[in-house]
């Protein structure tokens, strides 16, 4: 999804490092009115981006999990790359922004990605008090649970991780 040109104000790049994943994102938008639709947004292209490189899902190890430890954080990101997308949130954060972010937009950007990509998705933060950590490990584990989930388990290579045959709807 994308904004008219005219409406950026800034324009960030990013790539993914803990999930593996060949990924180069450049987002541009409004962020001189706020941050909510360039984060959301940029959930959505990620984890559309995500669902289309997976295709039918034959051969992935499907379920994951991951804990992530940031200083005096623990986060823990389990999911299932099933084509039934959930979100879990269980991430509480002491102050209302982290810089100039809203701190309530980390779950939307979550929420968005796990809805785009089709995923199930638990995040919750254990214990933490720097909310730069908590963000930062909730990223983390999802990166690096997603690593394993769409790993290809070599036994199962050419079947589709479900006893029915099938996962989901079709996104």
């Amino acid at each position: 999804m994308s904004r008219p040109a005219s409406a950026s104000s800034t324009t960030c790049w990013s790539s993914s490092r803990h999930s593996l994943i060949d990924l180069d994102v450049k987002a541009v938008g409004d962020l001189h009115i706020d941050f909510h639709h360039t984060t959301e947004d940029t959930g959505i292209a990620i984890g559309e981006a995500v669902a289309q490189a997976l295709g039918d899902l034959k051969g992935i190890v499907r379920y994951a999990d991951a804990l992530i430890p940031m200083d005096e954080t623990l986060t823990r990101v389990a999911l299932d790359v099933s084509r039934r997308p959930y979100l879990v949130w269980k991430v509480g954060f002491s102050r209302d922004k982290l810089g100039e972010m809203d701190t309530e937009l980390f779950k939307e950007w979550f929420q968005a990605f796990a809805q785009a990509a089709g995923i199930t998705l638990h995040v919750e933060n254990l214990y933490g008090e720097n909310n730069h950590h908590i963000v930062e490990s909730c990223y983390k584990a999802l990166a690096r649970a997603l690593r394993t989930a769409i790993s290809i388990d070599p036994r199962k290579a050419d079947s589709i991780p479900s006893t029915k045959g099938t996962l989901g709807g079709s996104l």
